[in-house]
């Protein structure tokens, strides 16, 4: 067909077509409070060439990590990522397959999800992962459903120190499935055990906790383990995939369900996304796994192969009867986490713990030797930590970030009791000279 030009012509032969008289009869029923008025204010039109450097121009208002020293954290972390996984996940096989449905024409994305799903079960000590979840806070919701599904019972604990927005998102999915959430407030910056017990009182479907903390600090996870257990309910814990390089894994201090947020592993902080949840969980629970899960098999040559296995429990098969309305992932993202976890190894996934602990304590010992700064909390930490300010945490922010500094994350925005302290992150990236240069920054406030 001709490509036909929008002149006045055209667009009267086609209002006439529709059965209309005019534009105003067009658009009749939007409200005129609702209609803009006036003309769109639209720039001339540009080359290619002139284009670009607009967008650059307009690109260059933005602070970005390519500008600015990273110590914010708060559930986002600016570790380092080897070239090869943007090589890997660049390439076209991968970043345009879409559901893996047809395993004859999938193998690829089939296989590369199921090296994901072994690697997590190494990682945090579980029997079972499925193929990722959409995010770290939808995957602790998910987990607080399933417990609920597999007891029988109606009510979720979690801690006051798990991410407030992943507790937000689970008052979300509590709401629409009539499930009652009770929060446990935190002593010392790690759950207060004594309002534990209480909470636990009433035999409740679980117990959802995160370590390290949101505030960097580390959960008694072995005692909340026992303590759930003994109520009869599960026991799910959302680690750091980045800590579990140090810290003992979720499966061997009891955990039914490990979830979490793997944007550490190999995918860049952008805007908060799009990142991707892992999910695992011990045998019993495998036929409650949300999403999708990966198989290997043999085919009638007797080749291995691999195939979407379970698939009853999910919605587009099992409609409202499902285990859950999550039947996707994020399989680029998860591809992504998949090269990190195998270009690092086991070693080097520790030596990348090791400096974020290391450098966290050097940071927080030179911050606290400030006047007027001191620990917000006592409890022992792993790369983020929450310090008490001498002035406003706000401002401080402001202050860094025209200098090139990001210092940190306000945590008031969260919890208005801390309203005088500032959340800092440091990971293997950050060199002394640029924890030095963020101590400088904080000293101006002393």
């Amino acid at each position: 067909m001709d490509f036909i030009p929008n002149t006045d012509r055209n667009r009267e032969e086609m209002l006439r077509a529709i059965g209309v008289g005019s534009l105003e009869e067009l658009f009749a029923d939007i409200p005129p409070e609702a209609r803009l008025g006036r003309p769109l204010r639209l720039p001339e039109p540009m080359s290619e060439l002139e284009l670009q450097q607009h967008m650059l121009d307009l690109a260059d208002r933005n602070a970005h990590l390519g500008h600015l020293v990273c110590f914010a954290g708060a559930g986002i972390y600016d570790h380092y990522i080897p070239a090869v996984v943007d090589h890997v996940i660049s390439r076209s096989e991968f970043y345009t397959a879409y559901t893996p449905y047809q395993p004859e024409v999938s193998q690829a994305v089939l296989q590369s999800i199921f090296e994901y799903q072994t690697m997590i079960c190494e990682l945090t000590g579980m029997d079972v992962s499925q193929a990722s979840h959409y995010d770290g806070a939808t995957a602790l919701a998910e987990a607080g459903l399933i417990s609920c599904n597999t007891t029988g019972r109606r009510h979720i604990v979690v801690s006051a120190t798990v991410h407030p927005e992943y507790r937000r998102v689970l008052h979300t999915y509590a709401a629409g499935a009539d499930l009652k959430v009770t929060e446990v407030p935190y002593r010392d910056g790690v759950t207060d055990l004594e309002a534990l017990e209480r909470a636990l009182a009433d035999d409740p479907a679980c117990l959802l906790v995160q370590h390290p903390n949101f505030f960097g600090c580390l959960e008694p996870v072995q005692e909340m383990s026992g303590l759930i257990h003994r109520r009869g309910g599960l026991f799910v814990v959302a680690a750091s995939p980045i800590s579990l390089g140090l810290l003992a894994p979720p499966g061997s201090y009891g955990a039914d369900i490990a979830v979490g947020e793997g944007q550490a592993l190999g995918n860049a902080p952008s805007f908060g996304g799009p990142t991707f949840g892992y999910f695992a969980v011990t045998e019993k629970l495998v036929r409650r796994l949300p999403g999708r899960v990966v198989g290997a098999t043999v085919d009638s040559r007797g080749q291995r192969g691999f195939v979407l296995t379970l698939q009853t429990r999910e919605q587009h098969i099992r409609r409202e009867k499902a285990t859950s309305n999550i039947c996707s992932n994020e399989a680029l993202n998860a591809l992504a986490a998949t090269v990190y976890l195998a270009m690092m190894g086991k070693r080097g996934i520790r030596e990348v713990a090791e400096l974020c602990l290391k450098k966290a304590h050097y940071a927080r010992d030179a911050i606290t030797s400030l006047p007027g700064f001191a620990p917000a909390f006592g409890a022992p930490f792993f790369m983020e930590f929450a310090v008490r300010c001498p002035c406003s945490p706000a401002d401080l922010v402001k202050r860094g970030t025209a200098r090139g500094i990001l210092p940190g994350v306000a945590l008031g925005r969260f919890y208005p009791e801390l309203e005088d302290c500032l959340l800092v992150a440091v990971t293997e990236k950050r060199s002394k000279a640029q924890i030095d240069a963020l101590v400088k920054v904080l000293e101006g406030c002393a």
